[in-house]
């Protein structure tokens, strides 16, 4: 089969090392995997060619200006027909996959206008996101170009069940959407640490991810100086980089010039490395509403054999229960997180059975193998699946 993956968003650097960067890879290595013949259409590449990923054709999509330009229905047009006329100099494919993003519709309508299908991978309310975080001086212009992308797509996928949610609000995507959660790579991870009990109050907390404010790490820091005067050995990692790093370092330093390290922004191939110097993986979500995130670093952790304290609050609340494969804690509440993350320096027969709980589980339902297989799925179904 061969496949066009189309990602025309300049905030994916597709061979970098954000998140969406790990995305984006690590299902392009699960199409490679299954043995398909895989081109990638992308607006920003950063880096070289990841291991594993030698066999695809890239090619550099131009870089929409629409955000940058306040631009025009008409200017937009043109910029998709320049990416649609690279799409179609190549050989013809059986399947077009794009990651939705604000200003292209063009792999779902080259996609239907070619008779193939068109697979449209939603990760986020991107309009909203933009309006809220960002600024959009264009609504309207990003609001048509994503009712031609869902309209045109055979089959939507989203990332969890908050993303389906507000993709059904649109008529064009209504009763075409699907719910399919992220996953992990799990033999990057190697085997699991030996079953050697470190001594309580000798572990090391950690975190993985980009550094805003939706990802909660001013509450973990809050919580670990809790902690840290009744267990002073305790060392919290933080891995990542991003627009609060400056002023959580800064409250970092305020609570510890030892205890706390930031080890800013690695790329994919190592953060099993990093994983493997810590005991707990947290992902401390604050409360928001709504919490559309399905979060890769979950499933890294599991993948890794930590055990996980979450935030109680959408998709990580359904992938964490309670006491079975992690524990949880109410979101935006550092003293709740302190007591999860204080049971588990305290009791590490569970902090260990927890972490493998977790693997077991990931390596059994949740590897990129088994997403793409599910996403396929979709294409052949005509009402909406819950995965």
């Amino acid at each position: 089969m061969r496949v066009a993956y189309v990602c025309a968003d300049a905030g994916v650097p597709v061979f970098g090392c954000k998140g969406c960067s790990i995305h984006v890879q690590e299902m392009l290595r699960a199409m490679i995997g299954r043995g398909f013949d895989v081109e990638l259409f992308a607006t920003r590449v950063d880096g070289g060619c990841p291991d594993g990923l030698e066999s695809i054709r890239v090619h550099r999509l131009p870089r929409l200006r629409a955000n940058r330009d306040a631009a025009t229905t008409r200017q937009v047009e043109q910029e998709n027909q320049a990416s649609r006329d690279m799409i179609e100099a190549a050989p013809p494919f059986d399947l077009v996959y794009e990651r939705y993003s604000l200003w292209s519709f063009v792999g779902m309508e080259f996609a239907r206008q070619q008779g193939t299908p068109g697979i449209l991978e939603v990760n986020a309310p991107l309009i909203e996101e933009q309006a809220a975080y960002r600024g959009l001086m264009n609504r309207h212009v990003a609001e048509v170009v994503a009712r031609r992308a869902f309209k045109a797509a055979s089959a939507l996928v989203a990332v969890s069940p908050e993303v389906a949610d507000y993709l059904e609000k649109w008529p064009e995507a209504e009763g075409r959407t699907h719910v399919v959660s992220n996953g992990v790579n799990v033999s990057r991870f190697g085997p699991l640490k030996s079953e050697m009990i470190r001594h309580t109050d000798d572990l090391t907390i950690g975190f993985v991810g980009t550094l805003k404010p939706w990802h909660g790490v001013q509450d973990l820091l809050n919580a670990f100086s809790q902690l840290l005067p009744r267990f002073p050995r305790l060392k919290l990692r933080i891995v990542g980089d991003g627009p609060e790093r400056e002023r959580l370092e800064r409250q970092a330093r305020e609570i510890s010039r030892t205890a706390i390290t930031f080890a800013g922004p690695v790329l994919p191939a190592e953060i099993p490395a990093q994983l493997s110097e810590m005991d707990i993986g947290v992902a401390p979500y604050p409360q928001m509403e709504p919490c559309y995130f399905s979060p890769l670093k979950l499933y890294e952790y599991a993948a890794a054999g930590l055990a996980i304290v979450s935030s109680d609050i959408g998709e990580p609340g359904r992938v964490i229960e309670h006491e079975v494969n992690g524990l949880l804690c109410r979101p935006s509440d550092p003293a709740d997180l302190a007591r999860q993350l204080e049971r588990l320096n305290c009791h590490p027969q569970e902090r260990i059975a927890l972490g493998r709980t977790a693997h077991r589980r990931v390596s059994q339902n949740h590897t990129w193998g088994h997403v793409l297989q599910r996403i396929l799925e979709t294409v052949d179904r005509p009402t909406p699946v819950l995965l």
